[in-house]
């Protein structure tokens, strides 16, 4: 692809992401039924009201959006400040991410850590920390940092900072990922210490430049700080505290999470304890008891390995083992082949495609047509 091309490509890429009213499951509909983010743009509007959950009014947005104008200042942006694109796909997109519903189709990067590191650990907790829990964060930290376990975090204050000061100065690899574009640092006070954290690690974030700064943003982006990782650890956590957000996403990702026990009545011990008591948290107290429960030893470095098969899953999943009988028996196939042979309704058979394609299991060719991968 010429460097005009993939400058292209990945100006639709954005501008998918900054349509209105289009979340990462429309987007990865749209992808599925359109082939690219190019496309999307130049499919007919009556084309894109028959894409699942699409219908008259979004493609009417998509029609008269704003999105490319906007993606066009957000690439002088990123080019301007050398911020990588990681597109759902890419192999340098986290892997991790894949195997949940609700990843955002595109990250934007800077930084110099490979996300797909072999262990990842997530440490969050709550704002307002105490010392207790400063001092148990600066010593996990420090010891997963000497496992070669990279840490991430959401860069706030309390709990998160800690956790990204100790890597840094174990000299370890530390990613945060934030609520807001990479055009600022919030809060103002962890400034430097992004900048400390560039040079091994790197901030992420699936906000544009040109985004509000809302709220929810942070809540939002608890999911990737889930998603990212092989287990969560909640240090201290109120009861209605966004840790606990963070947990439960976790759970719902089936990734393991660990809680730190505080005093009986601690607060900010609360939310930590709910969690334990309720078997949504495993009590650890020391980074020793992560290593064992996650079955790590050793230092290591270097890239994870590529997700393991996933033959249970298809087995296990109606439609993906449906569509996956039905690529045996007919080899290369169109999508309307493909609809008839499963019985799958066309929007189902459109995401379940494109999850199948991302888990390496199916090719997408030309003309919406597809195979098993080889």
């Amino acid at each position: 692809m010429s460097e005009d091309a993939r400058r292209e490509e990945l100006l639709y890429r954005m501008a998918l992401t900054m349509i209105g009213g289009i979340g990462p499951a429309l987007a990865k509909n749209l992808l599925a039924y359109c082939g690219s983010a190019r496309k999307v743009f130049n499919t007919p509007r009556g084309k894109l009201e028959k894409v699942p959950g699409i219908g008259k009014e979004r493609a009417e947005r998509i029609a008269q959006s704003d999105a490319l104008q906007r993606a066009e200042q957000e690439l002088k942006f990123i080019e301007k400040h050398r911020i990588d694109v990681l597109f759902i796909g890419d192999t340098s997109y986290p892997q991790r991410l894949l195997e949940c519903a609700d990843a955002p189709i595109l990250l934007y990067y800077k930084g110099c850590a490979n996300l797909n590191a072999n262990k990842v650990v997530a440490i969050v907790g709550t704002r307002r920390a105490t010392e207790y829990g400063k001092e148990l964060t600066r010593r996990i930290a420090e010891e997963l940092s000497a496992h070669g376990v990279m840490i991430i975090s959401g860069l706030a204050y309390g709990i998160d900072t800690v956790a990204h000061q100790a890597a840094v100065e174990a000299g370890a690899i530390t990613v945060g990922v934030l609520g807001h574009g990479l055009n600022t640092i919030y809060p103002r006070q962890n400034r430097n210490l992004a900048k400390r954290m560039l040079e091994k690690g790197g901030l992420l974030t699936e906000y544009a430049s040109s985004d509000v700064m809302r709220p929810e943003n942070f809540a939002e982006r608890n999911r990737i700080v889930a998603g990212m990782s092989d287990c969560v650890i909640v240090v201290e956590s109120g009861q209605d505290g966004g840790a606990l957000i963070t947990a439960n996403i976790a759970n719902a990702y089936h990734r393991k999470v660990f809680a730190l026990p505080g005093r009986v009545h601690d607060k900010f011990s609360r939310g930590c304890h709910a969690l334990i008591r309720t078997n949504r948290a495993v009590l650890i107290e020391s980074a020793e008891d992560v290593m064992r429960a996650m079955q790590w030893s050793g230092k290591e470095t270097g890239t994870a390995a590529a997700p393991p098969p996933r033959q249970l899953a298809l087995q296990l999943g109606e439609e993906e083992t449906r569509v996956h009988r039905a690529l045996q028996q007919h080899g290369e196939t169109h999508i309307d082949t493909l609809a008839e042979a499963t019985g799958l309704n066309p929007s189902v058979l459109a995401s379940v495609l494109l999850e199948m394609e991302l888990n390496g299991w199916v090719v997408s060719l030309p003309g919406k047509r597809f195979k098993l991968a080889t």
